[in-house]
């Protein structure tokens, strides 16, 4: 075996380093009941991980090109790796408090095997690899759900979490058997050129796209997604709605264009139906939610709705707007989160909206951070939220000509999302109109954030305030794009 090929695979290899590392810190300070340093060590790992994704590497492959890594597929890690990377500075208030301290270890090492699934699911070009890192990202993200023990929600989301999982995988491989009788082999690239529309492979690639339509959470494979939602650890829901959707998304994306191109016509069709959905019903369930984290499951559900928009369109346009739109997403939704965690540590751990009528008064710094993100999930300008929708609705019509039928389709469709966007704007100003206008006899009390929610909330708000109008990030994104 040539072990030089595992040089081909940068940022596996330093997750790995870095899962050793975090087993070694967290096995040798067992018993050191003040280990203030450990949260730091690990957050200084995920921010070199980070710069290692940024860096320009060249196409590579390894393992006879079961494994296929490419500047886009960088920039799409580079990205999860922020998002990880907030994640772990905003978690420490929780996951040190006086009964999480002894999971500490244990949820850092949950946080980076989870990564290490994304990264290999996104770098597959084998459908037997795709399926190693889907089920290595899933099933640590169910112990990440259960991690507290102490709330029934927890446990409850965490078995619907899982026990969807493996039937969307079930469904998804029996597409993939499909696919493979058809063509003979599991390598994209051979797939894509032994594949014929007949109703074999339409069969296969419905059941592949509804396999992974769970791990998106798109209508209709979304009813364990608020669920799911409501019963994690805030810091876990924060996750699990940007790392998880992000990496799902791009593969989706990259099977889509790699595997499927003989089918696209069938596929256009799927996708604008499920993207009309996923937008429409989320909207409007999220209206009549009380609890907060049940309001950004479906806010989440409606954004994978935005997400997929940039698949329908020409490739590049399309990879460039879905990448931005999902490193937006993280900074803005990712803020939501870290005001949602200060706000339960500091309230007893209740996540209802009422807690938030007349948030000002009392606290308007975070009230102020959190319209800020708000306004960036609803497209607002001049937030970063505003260019994402923005890039996503251009590629959605890229590539089509209105007088075709799929072409007319395109425009209708992103004249719908657009309507649904007005829609959305009213239930983000329902969280606004809580905090500023709201009146109550009994606000929220007063109280200071620690050092690394402020941390967390700065990283993200720098983010919703300047990736839109910081033209660098958009280039370096398209770039790495027409090498996809």
């Amino acid at each position: 075996m040539n072990y030089g090929q595992f040089l081909n695979m940068i940022p596996e290899a330093l997750l790995v380093a870095i899962l050793i590392g975090i087993f070694i810190a967290d096995f040798a300070s067992e018993k050191d009941e003040r280990r203030g340093w450990f949260n730091p060590l690990v957050c200084i790992y995920m921010a070199v991980l980070t710069l290692v994704c940024v860096l320009p590497l060249e196409p590579k492959t390894a393992f006879g090109g079961m494994y296929v890594t490419t500047p886009a597929v960088n920039v799409m890690k580079a990205i999860l790796s922020l998002a990880s990377l907030i994640v772990v500075i905003m978690s420490r208030p929780w996951i040190t408090k006086e009964e999480g301290k002894a999971r500490e270890g244990e949820f850092y090492m949950l946080v980076v095997s989870t990564l290490l699934g994304m990264f290999m699911m996104m770098s597959a070009g084998h459908f037997l690899m795709f399926y190693l890192g889907l089920e290595m990202a899933s099933i640590p993200m169910a112990c990440l759900v259960a991690l507290d023990k102490h709330r029934n929600n927890s446990a409850e989301g965490a078995a619907k979490y899982i026990l969807t999982a493996a039937f969307s995988s079930g469904v998804m491989l029996f597409g993939i058997s499909f696919l493979y009788g058809a063509c003979g082999t599991l390598y994209f690239g051979d797939v894509a050129e032994n594949l014929h529309a007949n109703y074999l492979t339409v069969m296969g690639m419905v059941f592949f796209f509804s396999g992974l339509g769970f791990k998106v959470s798109l209508v209709p494979f979304h009813f364990w997604t608020a669920d799911t939602y409501e019963g994690a650890p805030t810091v876990v829901t924060g996750y699990l709605s940007v790392a998880s959707k992000g990496a799902a998304a791009f593969t989706f994306m990259a099977i889509l264009f790699k595997v499927f191109p003989a089918l696209s016509e069938q596929w256009h069709y799927f996708l604008y139906i499920v993207i009309v959905l996923s937008i429409t019903v989320a909207n409007l369930f999220a209206i009549h939610q009380k609890d907060l984290k049940r309001f950004m499951a479906f806010s989440s559900i409606s954004q994978a709705g935005y997400i997929m928009l940039a698949v329908t369109g020409e490739q590049t346009m399309g990879v460039t707007a879905l990448s931005f739109y999902i490193l937006v997403y993280v900074v803005a939704n990712l803020a939501v989160f870290s005001v949602i965690n200060v706000v339960e540590q500091n309230n007893g751990g209740t996540t209802n909206m009422d807690s938030y009528d007349g948030f000002y008064t009392t606290n308007p710094r975070l009230s102020f951070l959190m319209t800020l993100a708000l306004f960036s999930l609803a497209g607002i300008p001049p937030f970063a939220g505003m260019f994402s929708k923005f890039f996503v609705f251009m590629a959605g019509v890229s590539g089509h000509t209105f007088g075709t039928t799929v072409g007319q389709l395109a425009y209708l469709v992103v004249f719908i999302a657009l309507v649904n966007t007005v829609v959305s704007l009213y239930y983000y100003l329902l969280i606004v109109k809580a905090m500023y206008i709201k009146k109550t006899e009994t606000p929220l009390p007063t109280f200071r954030s620690d050092v690394n929610t402020k941390l967390a909330l700065a990283l993200c708000t720098a983010g919703i305030a300047f990736f839109g109008i910081a033209s660098c990030i958009y280039n370096w994104i398209y770039l790495a794009a027409e090498q996809f």
